[in-house]
């Protein structure tokens, strides 16, 4: 899970995967709510369900995970970051949902649970730090984790929709397809539209999957300003240190007034994409044993 160009994506938490860290995790939650709101509505969860929260971070999902599943159902959580455990549950602790919720550290590739306990599960922006192998792992973990007719849904960016105005439009295009040729987090993060596959392939079945462009327009909400500017110097920076061509210059400072995305006309724009499975139900799966 652990690839060696995670340090130069910074924000790590104690797993050391880039990204991750609870400052730039709520950034990017703040500046696309509505968006990952949206995302969540695509997955078809229901009143009265038990459902896992699989790679929660901080736990920004769990309070409308709550919300869908209103108070007669359950929502349980699990993140590979021991800090970010803590901070989720004390999230619904703060919030003090009506639901019944459990939180605690564990990994998605062994998750500690017993066959068929949830009806649903939902994993947003976590396979992007697996490789092909690992996705395939734990998507079958989560399958196997869920009742016969539940859900599994997926969600993650999709990098190939990364572009910044006013800028080279193909500057961040370029940058990802470069640092994609070698095993790591960017190749990961250009897989994204690959998920049904994936799903299929771990036993999933009815996989539907939609692909939504986030768009930013100037002038830029203060959330969507703090988290790309931050985002964008990062990978200006590895830009520039793999001595990658294009004008990264101007990203390197996230408060410099020459920054495009403070440009009275700028935009950025970025993907998600959301992937859904059913399991199997018990009488199609013995027929298909058969």
């Amino acid at each position: 899970m652990l690839t060696k160009d995670h340090a130069s994506w910074g924000y790590a938490a104690s797993t050391g995967l880039g990204f991750t860290h609870e400052e730039i995790v709520q950034a990017h939650f703040d500046a696309c709510a509505p968006h990952y709101q949206a995302a969540l509505d695509q997955a078809g969860i229901r009143a009265g369900w038990h459902v896992l929260d699989a790679g929660c971070g901080s736990g920004a999902f769990l309070p409308w995970l709550a919300d869908l599943v209103g108070p007669h159902g359950r929502v349980t959580a699990v993140d590979l970051a021991e800090e970010n455990a803590a901070l989720a549950a004390e999230r619904m602790h703060r919030m003090r949902a009506t639901c019944a919720f459990d939180v605690r550290q564990g990994d998605i590739l062994d998750l500690p649970y017993q066959d068929g306990t949830f009806d649903a599960v939902w994993c947003a922006n976590t396979t992007q730090y697996l490789d092909d192998d690992e996705l395939l792992r734990a998507l079958r973990e989560m399958r196997r984790v869920v009742r016969p007719g539940g859900i599994v849904a997926v969600k993650d960016l999709d990098a190939s929709l990364i572009t910044a105005r006013p800028a080279d439009p193909f500057l961040f295009t370029d940058f990802f397809r470069n640092a994609a040729r070698t095993p790591g987090y960017a190749r990961q993060l250009l897989r994204t539209r690959d998920l049904h596959r994936a799903l299929s392939a771990a036993g999933l079945v009815s996989v539907r999957q939609h692909t939504m462009l986030i768009e930013h327009h100037a002038p830029l909400h203060p959330a969507a300003l703090r988290f790309y500017a931050l985002a964008c110097a990062r990978i200006a920076r590895q830009a520039l240190d793999l001595g990658f061509a294009g004008d990264w210059e101007p990203f390197l400072d996230p408060d410099g007034e020459a920054n495009p995305l403070r440009h009275p006309q700028s935009y950025i724009s970025e993907g998600n994409t959301v992937a859904v499975g059913i399991v199997l139900p018990a009488a199609d799966a013995g027929q298909e044993s058969a």
